[in-house]
């Protein structure tokens, strides 16, 4: 018989009151209270706290506190990470971020859904889907991003959108729900640079 943690990790629908993932979540709980409360400058013991909480760091990653997340060991992020304030990611299911990720602040990332129907629900079922995140995407602030959803490489989500599908390659993208809005080529390299010379 599969425990409710392995049901949580392949997608199946599971109760997270249970036991072990109680006191997994706590356990995540403790590092990420000793993270969100060290002092500015404690840089070293802020960054190896993120690398003992999540699945898989990268090179030169940077977590601006505060930071939340369920589990910690479903999330891996790539090389150049940054992410700004209050980043929350339920990572019930895996979260798999790039390299050269921009997150801006109050984004949220959500792997975990609960029934539409209110008698399972009211039984405290729960399910989780993975969310993955391309190369070079920059997050807007106040952005959501639903279970399930693949983000693409090279993209663009603008503030206070809502992604509820999944969004292509090379792209800006926005809105509730968030919808492509342009196609990204070199043309847009200039765009906030018109008044300088960027060699």
């Amino acid at each position: 018989m599969s425990t409710e943690k392995e049901k949580m990790l392949s997608g199946k629908a599971y109760k997270a009151f249970e036991q072990q993932l109680v006191e997994e979540r706590q356990y995540a709980k403790e590092l990420l209270f000793d993270f969100n409360n060290l002092r500015p400058s404690a840089l070293e013991e802020r960054q190896a706290i993120i690398s003992k909480l999540l699945a898989q760091t990268g090179e030169h990653f940077y977590v601006e506190p505060p930071f939340r997340c369920d589990y910690g060991y479903n999330i891996q992020i790539g090389n150049h990470f940054y992410s700004n304030y209050n980043f929350i990611v339920l990572d019930c299911a895996p979260v798999t971020i790039g390299d050269h990720a921009f997150i801006g602040p109050n984004v949220s990332l959500f792997t975990a859904g609960h029934p539409i129907h209110k008698e399972l629900r009211n039984q405290e079922y729960e399910y989780a889907f993975p969310i993955t995140i391309g190369n070079s995407v920059w997050i807007g602030g106040n952005v959501v991003v639903n279970p399930g959803i693949t983000i693409g490489d090279n993209v663009v989500i603008g503030s206070g959108s809502v992604v509820t599908k999944d969004i292509p390659s090379n792209v800006f993208a926005a809105g509730n729900p968030c919808k492509v809005i342009k196609e990204l080529t070199d043309e847009d390299k200039p765009y906030y640079f018109r008044q300088q010379r960027i060699d």
